[in-house]
């Protein structure tokens, strides 16, 4: 794959290096305290010791009416009650560490390289970061089907593809995963980043920049909606109208030396993701999904609007499959972020999925009365068509 984006690296790499220095450095500052789901309270790091005490996810987590909330499948986890329950009957302590979205990536690395935590849901760019690295983690799990990116022009601008933006500003925030759907973006349609001026903006000031006329177009996620919603700007192109797999994907991500050690008890965690996407997939918990959804920065009307995808169904939104759109993502990004010098080697994507425990989780949850055979279409690699 050739992609017109190698301009980016000197400023990808300087968004990242902070995060690798973070992998690799002893951490001089107090982790945020993970909450022990037994007790309720902050638990105090346990010691690596046979057999297992302790398991520990990390999570994406924010503010909400006073309390910390989990992102996605692991608040349903949590509130559940199923994985808790298991785990004590076999002698297991299982601890929820909260990660705040503005550090998650390097937080979630240094935890992985530090053997402080088993597991952690979260992006595809800092985790095969991690990986490339000699940070051994593999994914075992998709929590969905992705986020959206999104096009916008500003107010009054009569554009209606990335092709008649050329010679015109677009504000991006370099170094975070949109880039790459960017990058395809603009491969697509035979366009350089030489064919625009480029502004390094986060979503909020890109944002600003728009509704202030400073910038012809962003290019970010959901937040597109609000600015849209404001009438600052008008989306013009998402990838809704592009290959599954453009959009920014996470996984379900685990030591291999634990994945190795504990078989049984990666099964049962991929087991409760698997439950709890179970349950979100369900029409008849949908409001419920969209109110957790919003607990964020989006409104729930937005939300559903950023949810709809004529292509994918309400349940198949939720498919934890490793299937084909899943796997060819994650060998884009590889390939990405090899190719402009983020990392040193390119990681294959056979290192990147273990299948072994989706597999197992089903088979057992299946024996145990909950058959999910054929539930979840799998998608399959997608052609890319300019637009």
């Amino acid at each position: 794959m050739s992609l017109s984006t190698r301009r980016f690296a000197w400023a990808v790499a300087a968004a990242f290096s902070f995060g690798a220095y973070l992998v690799l450095r002893p951490s001089p500052e107090q982790p945020v305290a993970p909450v022990d789901v037994q007790r309720g309270e902050a638990a105090r790091p346990v010691a690596a010791a046979a057999p297992l005490t302790t398991l520990t996810i990390a999570a994406i987590s924010s503010p909400h009416q006073g309390q910390q909330v989990f992102s996605g499948a692991t608040q349903i986890i949590l509130e559940q009650g199923w994985l808790e329950a298991e785990l004590a009957r076999r002698g297991v302590a299982l601890k929820i560490e909260p990660v705040s979205p503005a550090v998650g990536g390097p937080q979630i690395n240094e935890g992985f390289a530090a053997k402080r935590i088993d597991f952690a849901a979260y992006g595809d760019f800092p985790a095969l970061i991690a990986k490339a690295g000699g940070v051994d983690i593999r994914t075992v799990l998709s929590p969905g089907q992705g986020n959206n990116a999104y096009l916008v022009v500003r107010k009054g601008l009569a554009a209606q593809s990335i092709r008649d933006l050329k010679g015109k500003s677009i504000a991006i925030h370099r170094g975070r995963p949109w880039e790459l759907t960017f990058a395809k973006l603009l491969d697509a349609n035979g366009l350089t980043l030489s064919d625009f001026k480029i502004y390094n903006l986060n979503p909020q000031a890109g944002h600003a920049a728009l509704a202030a006329g400073k910038v012809d177009a962003t290019f970010t996620l959901s937040e597109a909606l609000v600015t849209e919603q404001q009438g600052a700007g008008r989306i013009i192109w998402s990838t809704k109208d592009a290959p599954l797999h453009w959009k920014m994907r996470t996984g379900l991500w685990a030591r291999h030396d634990f994945t190795e050690a504990h078989p049984d008890i990666t099964t049962l965690v991929v087991a409760a993701y698997v439950k709890a996407a179970h349950w979100q997939a369900q029409e008849e918990n949908r409001d419920k999904v969209l109110q957790m959804a919003s607990r964020g920065n989006l409104p729930v009307d937005l939300i559903a609007r950023d949810y709809d995808d004529p292509r994918l169904g309400w349940k198949d939104r939720f498919s934890p499959l490793l299937d084909g759109f899943y796997r060819q993502h994650f060998s884009d990004v590889a390939e990405y972020i090899h190719a402009n010098g983020l990392v040193q080697k390119r990681v294959p994507v056979e290192d990147i999925i273990d299948d072994r425990f989706l597999a197992a989780a089903l088979r057992e949850l299946s024996a145990g009365g909950l058959s999910l055979d054929g539930y979840w279409t799998p998608q399959a690699e997608q052609k890319v068509a300019a637009r």
